[in-house]
């Protein structure tokens, strides 16, 4: 069992939760949290805009002028690649960097990143977060004691309330909703912080699709 330890909003601990580190992958694979990272950094690739290549270009083949006598240089069609409208000479081809992965291998991919977390201590759970309205500076102060300001994931169980929409302006700090949780994310971050009861519900669901 690991503890994670849990914090108010004023960065004290308040008391911790075990997690059954079978429900997070039992160990860290490090070449499944590869593959899941080389993965969706890939997917995240935007594809290349493709340009025409001489036999793209519509138009006559025709020989612009004749070869040899009227002092100009030899030109061929107007595709030429060194004439205005003509087609690239090393043209960019359009490319699918997208890769695909099993359903359940990203599922234990994602369960495994929060358990490195969980290893390295890097996993904070925070309880009684809940603003009257939006506010940066009230949320910047409980990022300021819980001492996660370098890089964190805020994981919560709905971004759209008044806590999420204050965490929008910070930097180094993103938010997400727990059920959207991967592995880019958390292994992008240094810290992952959740609200106390979002977390247990993503461990409840954890443990009932076990």
């Amino acid at each position: 069992m690991i503890s994670i330890s849990v914090y108010n909003t004023a960065g004290k601990e308040t008391g911790k939760i075990q997690v059954d580190e079978a429900l997070l992958g039992g160990e860290i694979r490090h070449e499944l949290l590869k593959l899941a990272y080389v993965r969706y950094h890939a997917n995240r690739r935007s594809d290349n805009n493709p340009t025409l290549t001489r036999s793209d270009v519509e138009g006559s083949t025709r020989k612009l002028y004749k070869q040899k006598g009227t002092g100009n240089a030899r030109r061929g069609d107007k595709k030429a690649n060194i004439l205005r409208g003509g087609g690239h000479g090393k043209a960019k081809v359009a490319h699918d960097w997208r890769l695909d992965m099993p359903r359940k291998q990203r599922q234990l991919a994602n369960r495994n990143a929060l358990l490195a977390k969980a290893v390295d201590g890097e996993i904070k759970l925070v309880e009684g977060l809940k603003f009257e309205k939006p506010s940066t500076k009230q949320f910047q102060a409980v990022v300021d004691a819980l001492g996660v300001g370098k890089s964190c994931l805020f994981a919560m169980q709905d971004t759209r309330t008044s806590v999420g929409v204050s965490a929008r302006n910070l930097d180094n700090l993103s938010v997400t909703q727990i059920d959207r949780v991967n592995a880019f994310d958390v292994l992008n971050h240094r810290y992952f912080v959740a609200e106390k009861e979002a977390f247990q519900a993503y461990l409840d669901r954890a443990a009932k699709n076990a």
